[in-house]
């Protein structure tokens, strides 16, 4: 009877060893499943991440080649056809007396206005030339530009440029687009009589560049989230321009206080 009671004792902690052998089996099996269920949601996301980058990284290719040959058309034919225009009144042998002369004056001045405009235009379009000079000298150029209009006091800032050698090209270019995007914005809807522009390359081996507007303002998380054609889609575009360079798009607004906007770089990337 002792010798039967111990085999039973002996199935019974055999039994129980294997139930519990076979529930950390499956345990471990369902640990091993999650694992690689998180692995592999975790990898369709930075592949869908990485299509989203490299679609819009290829329309933004696009768009700065648009914009390039744009600005070569504008350049070879528009800004051509106004210099002939120009000669063309220049030669004409009109003297002070004649009742054309100051209507002719007139319409050379509005001829030389339209011919540095365009120049300024087709210059700010041509991204080889922001590779050339730089993104401080595109902006400073952007600025006069602007301050030759006379719609807006506009105010620059920069400190540390000596460090502007450490960012490369493409990032200037975006980071000249978002500039542009930005006090384009100011000047069409913010009404804003004056703008202060910042530009940092000092501070830890980081870019920071900032514009800042007294105009109306906006509610940024309803612009963001506004479905139509004109709402969020320069600022979810500037956003994404952001991204794809490793930078910051920082924006504060509030309706009736302005409109402050920070983009911040990284300039060592390790």
């Amino acid at each position: 009877m002792p010798d039967q009671n111990q085999e039973i004792l002996s199935i019974i902690i055999i039994g129980g060893l294997l139930a519990l052998g076979l529930i950390l089996f499956v345990v471990l099996i369902l640990f091993i499943y999650q694992k690689r269920q998180h692995a592999h949601e975790k990898e369709l996301v930075a592949l869908k991440e990485e299509y989203d980058q490299g679609l819009l990284r290829s329309q933004l290719e696009i768009q700065e080649k648009t914009l390039k040959t744009i600005g070569q058309e504008l350049h070879d034919n528009i800004g051509q056809l106004l210099s002939v225009v120009k000669l063309s009144l220049s030669n004409l042998a009109i003297d002070q007396s004649h009742l054309a002369f100051e209507s002719i004056q007139n319409a050379k001045e509005i001829l030389n206005k339209a011919i540095v405009d365009l120049s300024h235009l087709t210059k700010s379009l041509h991204s080889d030339r922001i590779s050339h000079i730089g993104l401080r000298s595109a902006i400073e150029f952007e600025i006069e530009a602007i301050r030759k209009t006379g719609l807006v006091a506009i105010d620059l800032v920069k400190t540390g440029t000596e460090k502007e050698e450490q960012l490369d090209s493409q990032k200037s270019i975006f980071l000249f687009r978002m500039f542009q995007e930005v006090l384009n914005n100011a000047l069409k809807h913010s009404k804003a009589t004056q703008i202060n522009i910042g530009i940092d390359f000092s501070a830890n081996d980081i870019f920071t560049l900032s514009i800042k507007d007294n105009g109306v303002g906006f509610n940024v998380a309803e612009k963001q989230n506004k479905p139509s054609s004109s709402g969020g889609v320069g600022l979810k575009s500037m956003i994404n321009r952001a991204k794809l360079i490793g930078a910051k798009f920082l924006i504060n607004s509030e309706e009736g206080n302005g409109t402050n906007v920070t983009i911040v770089l990284p300039l060592i990337v390790g």
